[in-house]
């Protein structure tokens, strides 16, 4: 004789494992939208804070360059 009762529970007990599984998936998955989100942000500031960077170290040597140029020419005019 099969005891009903005690298979039904144990579905029950099962469903309910499996319910609170899938919630923390969906938790776990929205968490890992908002951080992707957050991530594809920061990137996207960070290059092109990148961008600026070097446009500042670009500027920056040329104008070293030009000093340069001009402390030799001063030096064989001198």
């Amino acid at each position: 004789m099969v005891d009903h009762t005690a298979t039904a529970s144990n579905t029950d007990i099962e469903l309910k494992r499996l319910d609170d599984s899938v919630g923390i998936l969906l938790e776990t998955i929205n968490q890992l939208k908002e951080e992707n989100v957050q991530l594809r942000s920061q990137q996207e500031f960070l290059q092109v804070e990148r961008s600026r960077l070097m446009e500042k170290t670009e500027t920056a040597r040329t104008r070293v360059e030009a000093i340069i140029n001009r402390l030799k020419a001063m030096e064989s005019n001198g």
